[in-house]
């Protein structure tokens, strides 16, 4: 992954923003409780903290319906006091989650829990948000750690946002901004493994949930200058299956527009994304016109 020396603090200090998957209709089907998940990844963003007192860690909460920053190293807000009994790490994400539920919790459609769907986390807000944070970063002076994005995901895909996605996945490439992808689901992430495929990160699909911190701190927790001298997991496979523009539905096969590439997996006579007629419409368009030229 090529970085920008002169703008950075050292080669091995990092900027690490997480995204946490809290979305409540997933963990209240999963095996694992949250609190569980939770507790080993607060030690494993505690030891982020511990390599090096320039690094910087953000932690952004992705529910269901809304994504929010719930930690933010750098605030003034998130210093440790010399009279607290918890660190500030875990008190104020802790309490800055809470919240977050409670709110996203309330934009919930009713309909959810009748319909026996799970509904997608918003993996597509929370990789804008990162993105936003670490441009800001790169704006703010010469001097900067080194970004990267690691998200702590559960729950299944969702096809409508796959072109939010993808234009996050291609803005990070385009920023050489690595996302790294923990995914605990019980199917592997076609999104994330193309995310970490794409802009040079790491996927990994734990195989057993109880040593999750073992995980994170071994594979995770490694600055991009350290990895090229580590045999870190390398993903077997890479699912790089579209969703359709028309249904959002996941498809092998389908129909491309010569014109903006949007996606369909039935065929259509004009492109519903930039107007543009296909085939034999187009033939008939052409042909009416004539016609009229004539009368």
């Amino acid at each position: 992954m090529p970085s920008a020396p002169s703008k950075l603090y050292s080669d091995d200090v990092s900027l690490l923003v997480v995204t946490l998957d809290t979305n409540p209709f997933f963990w209240s089907t999963f095996s694992v409780p949250f609190s569980d998940f939770l507790s080993q990844v607060l030690a494993f963003l505690n030891s982020i903290l511990l390599l090096s007192q320039l690094n910087q860690l953000v932690v952004i909460a992705t529910g269901c319906n809304s994504c929010g920053y719930v930690y933010d190293s750098a605030s003034s807000k998130n210093h440790v006091s010399p009279t607290a009994s918890m660190p500030a790490l875990y008190s104020n994400l802790l309490h800055n989650l809470e919240q977050f539920v409670a709110r996203d919790q309330k934009l919930s459609k009713p309909d959810h829990d009748t319909r026996g769907i799970v509904p997608a986390s918003l993996l597509s807000g929370s990789l804008s948000m990162s993105l936003c944070y670490i441009q800001r970063a790169f704006r703010s002076g010469s001097m900067h750690p080194q970004p990267r994005i690691l998200c702590l995901q559960g729950s299944a895909d969702g096809p409508e946002q796959y072109v939010a996605i993808m234009n996050a996945i291609f803005s990070a490439q385009r920023s050489t901004v690595p996302i790294d992808s923990c995914y605990i689901g019980s199917n592997n992430s076609a999104f994330l493994q193309q995310a970490s495929y794409i802009t040079g990160g790491i996927y990994y699909k734990p195989p057993q949930l109880d040593g999750l911190f073992q995980y994170l701190s071994t594979v995770f927790a490694t600055d991009l200058h350290s990895r090229a001298f580590l045999r870190l997991p390398k993903s077997v496979g890479v699912d790089f299956r579209a969703s359709c523009f028309c249904h959002k539905q996941t498809i092998d096969m389908g129909y491309v527009c010569s014109v903006c590439l949007s996606i369909f997996c039935e065929r259509h006579d004009k492109c519903s994304t930039c107007g543009s007629v296909f085939g034999q419409a187009q033939k008939d368009v052409t042909s009416a016109n004539s016609k009229k030229r004539k009368a």
